[in-house]
């Protein structure tokens, strides 16, 4: 019975965040037409307002998210030619992140050099971990397989590290950025702006969501390790 309740509570320890974000992101998707600016026309004009015209704004399938090497805010499509409170909310912590960069936000840098460093090392981890039962069979020494599976499942984590320390830039841009440009321009109907707070935490929270989920594959792979 312990077990079954320990196992419960990883996974809703896991899944909930996710499960969390997802719920909010949706349940404010609707009225599809509630604001006259898309999110798209709204980036435009905040970073207009901002001074920063040489940013883009772009649709993407990528996810919604801010590009500082190309600068660029991009947007899903729903977000980019969508009206809806997320739509506008979502947009204005994507000009968040851009804002920080102009004003050379530490730890956006730190997370930008973070993520570049980092990719090359996921692309080796998996190819680590692909690679480890046919080097234990072709070398018949079976540590060497389970050392470069070990290996393979470190770098791996790498990426769980990583979504962590982005925690501050996303806090960051969702209430010390977003939603005082959505005060000072007026954008939000009064009525909406407690809900816009809980977009903001969600939009702030989908990279620990992320994280746990990376931690759930490195447990997995731990539980092949093991056996």
């Amino acid at each position: 019975m312990t077990i079954v309740v320990l196992v419960l509570l990883i996974l809703v320890l896991v899944f909930g965040p996710g499960f969390w974000v997802r719920t909010i992101l949706t349940r404010y998707s609707e009225p599809a037409r509630r604001y006259p600016d898309s999110g798209a026309q709204l980036a435009r004009r905040l970073l207009d307002a901002h001074g920063l015209s040489a940013v883009a704004v772009e649709a993407t399938d990528a996810g919604d998210h801010y590009d500082p090497t190309n600068k660029a805010v991009r947007l899903t499509n729903d977000k980019f030619n969508g009206r809806s409170l997320t739509a506008i909310t979502v947009a204005a912590h994507e000009v968040g992140h851009a804002l920080q960069d102009h004003q050379h936000y530490a730890p956006l840098r730190w997370r930008t050099r973070l993520v570049k460093a980092t990719r090359s090392v996921e692309r080796i981890g998996a190819g680590v971990l692909m690679l480890s039962p046919f080097l234990g069979i072709l070398t018949r020494v079976p540590a060497i397989g389970l050392v470069t599976f070990a290996a393979g499942l470190l770098t791996l984590s790498v990426s769980a590290v990583v979504h962590f320390v982005t925690l501050p830039t996303e806090f960051d841009a969702s209430f010390n950025r977003a939603l005082p440009m959505l005060d000072e321009h007026k954008v939000l109907k009064p009525v909406d702006r407690p809900h816009a707070r809980k977009l903001l935490t969600a939009a702030a929270l989908t990279y620990v969501s992320a994280s746990l989920m990376s931690l759930l594959n490195i447990a997995r792979w731990l539980a092949i390790l093991r056996r």
